[in-house]
């Protein structure tokens, strides 16, 4: 004859402690975990289904045919999505390189010790912290052909200004833009990277010039290779950001003049939320997700191919 005896509280007390104990970690990240699934992965699959369909809430309320890749073959041969794919990539590629440059100089001026230079590191941040829409309309006025700022100094140099305005002329709207983009997100480089070189340890660099090694092979040999990873980090950070540029297009140009300031996040604002078509701004969705997933797993890949961790 067998009998059962139950566990006794202070038997399952420990059992409960080790389980909390080992999967704590887990536990304090599910909610998070969660959030996400729920935020992300469930539109993207929700887009992933209507990319497939033909879908436009000016016709109707429901999907009305399956069509199958037809909204990404429509996508592809449209010369305006052609065209804010173009002006995307050389947006987010030229301007995160100027962004970099331009911030890793000013962090390098940031260090020296120079009076008034907490001020400086104070008001550096403040761009950033505009919303990009107010910036979008504050340039707006600063680059207005009857009067704004930014014309009059072109002009009071005696530097060329079309007659329809620097927004207006399709040969350099794409470069004002880009110009906005880069007065307001170079301080985030300069600042993390001005925190990342404040790592760097005195020692080495002082070795180095005992050594007599010039600035340039300090900064090259030692400081960048030590503030690798940080700045590969905020480099991809910062081009997926600019990739999805789409406030200060809407305020300065709505993409034109023609297509010229067409990028990919305001192509699919103007098909889902102006044209309600839901199929094809799906598609093109989707497809903006692969293009810069590739991108930035080919970056990943040979940014940290050498890389130790």
């Amino acid at each position: 004859m067998y009998t059962t005896t139950a566990r006794s509280p202070q038997v399952l007390a420990p059992v409960r402690r080790s389980f909390v104990r080992r999967n704590l970690p887990y536990l304090l990240i599910a909610p998070s975990v969660i959030m996400l699934l729920a935020l992300i992965a469930y539109p993207m699959l929700f887009a992933l289904r209507s990319s497939f369909y033909f879908w436009n809430l000016q016709v109707g309320p429901q999907p009305l045919a399956y069509v199958g890749v037809e909204n990404y073959v429509q996508a592809f041969n449209a010369y305006d999505f052609r065209a804010a794919l173009g002006n995307t990539l050389l947006l987010s590629i030229v301007g995160t390189a100027i962004e970099f440059a331009l911030g890793l100089a000013i962090a390098l001026v940031l260090l020296k010790a120079v009076p008034g230079m907490n001020v400086v590191r104070a008001l550096l941040i403040l761009p950033t912290t505009i919303a990009p829409i107010v910036v979008g309309f504050l340039f707006r006025y600063l680059y207005d052909p009857g009067g704004g700022l930014l014309t009059w100094v072109l002009k009071s140099l005696w530097l060329p200004v079309p007659a329809e305005g620097i927004l207006g002329s399709p040969s350099i709207a794409l470069a004002a833009i880009l110009f906005v983009d880069i007065w307001q997100w170079t301080p985030f480089f300069a600042i993390v990277l001005y925190a990342s070189l404040l790592a760097v340890p005195d020692e080495i660099i002082e070795a180095a010039r005992l050594d007599r090694a010039s600035a340039w092979t300090i900064l090259m040999r030692i400081k960048l290779p030590l503030i690798k990873r940080t700045a590969i980090i905020i480099v991809m950070l910062r081009f997926m950001q600019i990739f999805n540029t789409f406030d200060t297009v809407l305020v300065l140009t709505r993409g034109g003049p023609g297509t010229s300031t067409r990028t990919l996040g305001y192509s699919l604002y103007e098909q889902g939320l102006v044209n309600f078509n839901i199929g094809l701004v799906s598609a093109m969705t989707w497809i903006t997700v692969l293009i810069v997933n590739i991108i930035v797993a080919l970056y990943g890949f040979f940014a940290f191919r050498n890389e130790e961790w």
